[in-house]
């Protein structure tokens, strides 16, 4: 399948930090993508330089075969909502609806309708009066009316209230479901969102830690608990994400797809095996990955 995004050993250097390091990505079409990681780890600056509103300082992007800055047939093709997006001061959601209509070819006005009521947006108000709610009710409203081939949501959803995110998950999956597009989802609800991603890409200081099916990442790591002894004898030899003690009851998180053999087996030992959300995953992946980055500068 030909990809709509390829990356090459991308890197983005601000002074004497590198925002991203040796970057390497190629995404598909018509998958909902979850770009994970802390704040500060680069999922914005790599997003910004695929969209064309930030620049690499070494690497190549390729967006539908070309590189996307100052090429409009690119740009059309991609919406970029964000949390940080900046309206004229005089600005109403109206305003910011017709500008997204008249720029995206793909403009679904009924959906905008629709997503407008649901979100109970107030229209005529000027953008700088909405609540951070209704702010993002904008962003995510133009990012599923537009109907991009490519859309980024670099977290608007942030400022929605528990019941309006589930709006915006219930209606991006029966949207995409009806018309299929790639979707990069970056998040720190990651519990939230996991339901919806079909691909995980977990960023950490500007490096790629993990690209893989959210499917094949659920099964590639388990927590082993029990008897600490047993449980250290168990985990001898696999990678060890993380590890918890309490008095003689240890919790060891390994990054190991288990065999029907070595459930039985941890059965027949006394030991219990749970299982690891992706957020759990995502955090122990990243909290190893800072551990080596410091034994490295050591």
């Amino acid at each position: 399948m030909t990809a709509v995004i390829e990356v090459q050993n991308l890197t983005k250097r601000y002074k004497d930090k590198k925002a991203l390091d040796g970057v390497s990505l190629s995404l598909e079409p018509g998958h909902i993508y979850g770009l994970l990681g802390r704040n500060g780890a680069g999922k914005t600056t790599l997003m910004s330089i695929l969209t064309a509103q930030n620049f690499a300082t070494s690497g190549t992007v390729q967006v539908f075969g070309e590189a996307p800055y100052e090429n409009a047939r690119v740009l059309s093709r991609i919406c970029f909502v964000r949390e940080s997006q900046k309206y004229p001061d005089d600005a109403t959601p109206r305003h910011a609806f017709q500008a997204a209509r008249l720029f995206f070819p793909n403009w679904n006005q009924p959906l905008a309708d629709d997503l407008i009521r649901e979100f109970q947006l107030p229209m005529k108000q000027r953008i700088k009066k909405l609540s951070r709610g209704q702010l993002s009710a904008v962003g995510v409203i133009i990012g599923l009316a537009s109907r991009a081939e490519i859309t980024f949501f670099d977290e608007p959803y942030l400022g929605l209230d528990a019941v309006a995110r589930q709006i915006f998950y219930d209606r991006l999956l029966e949207d995409y479901a009806e018309h299929p597009r790639t979707v990069i989802l970056s998040s720190h609800l990651i519990d939230e969102v996991s339901n919806l991603i079909e691909k995980v890409i977990v960023i950490d200081n500007g490096r790629i830690i993990l690209d893989e099916d959210t499917d094949a990442v659920r099964d590639r790591a388990a927590t082993v608990i029990g008897d600490a002894a047993k449980v250290d004898a168990w985990v001898a030899g696999r990678e060890v994400l993380h590890r918890e003690e309490l008095g003689r009851v240890a919790s060891v998180t390994v990054l190991s797809a288990l065999s029907p053999a070595e459930h039985a087996e941890l059965a027949a030992s006394g030991l219990d095996l749970a299982p690891v959300s992706l957020q759990q995953l995502v955090v122990r992946l990243t909290q190893k990955n800072e551990a080596l980055a410091k034994e490295e500068v050591r």
